[in-house]
């Protein structure tokens, strides 16, 4: 956002929606440039931020959420990666499916454990991001299913 103005609520949840996609396709870049959070977080900041256009508007991200996601995608892989695993079918662990699941999956999850966002918030985000990543398959429904799993697991009280 330009200026000291403060953004409308829709404008609030447009930027936030698109810190999640920026995160999803940060951590994606990190496994497979097999680059440092510090390092993709500050070139999206730098050079992405603000290039999602919705309705012929630009959209910026929210930089806090963003670096938030990350920041925790990372130091709560082990555990997001453990739910993940358990939420997916035996034969398939998170190291099987493709990458840019395995990074929304990672970023969903660190929004999970932090009990800002209310869980059915952070699905519902989430399978927006598998449908602008995969618009005609059927991945949105699986995202949907296995952060249904991972939220219960995370926060039943929500439930």
């Amino acid at each position: 956002m330009t200026g000291d103005r403060k953004p409308s609520a829709a404008e609030h949840r447009r930027m936030r929606s698109a810190a999640r996609l920026y995160a999803v396709q940060a951590l994606f870049q990190m496994e497979a440039a097999g680059q440092t959070a510090e390092k993709v977080a500050r070139e999206f900041e730098t050079h992405r931020f603000g290039a999602i256009y919705d309705e012929d508007e630009m959209s910026e991200g929210d930089p806090d959420l963003f670096r938030r996601l990350v920041g925790e995608a990372v130091n709560w892989q082990a555990k997001i990666d453990q739910m993940t695993d358990r939420a997916l079918v035996a034969k398939w662990p998170i190291d099987r499916i493709d990458p840019v699941l395995r990074a929304l999956f990672r970023a969903a999850g660190a929004e999970l454990l932090d009990p800002a966002t209310p869980p059915k918030v952070v699905i519902t985000e989430f399978v927006d991001v598998a449908r602008a990543f995969f618009p005609d398959g059927r991945e949105p429904k699986f995202v949907n299913a296995v952060l249904d799993h991972m939220a219960r697991e995370a926060r039943p009280e929500a439930f």
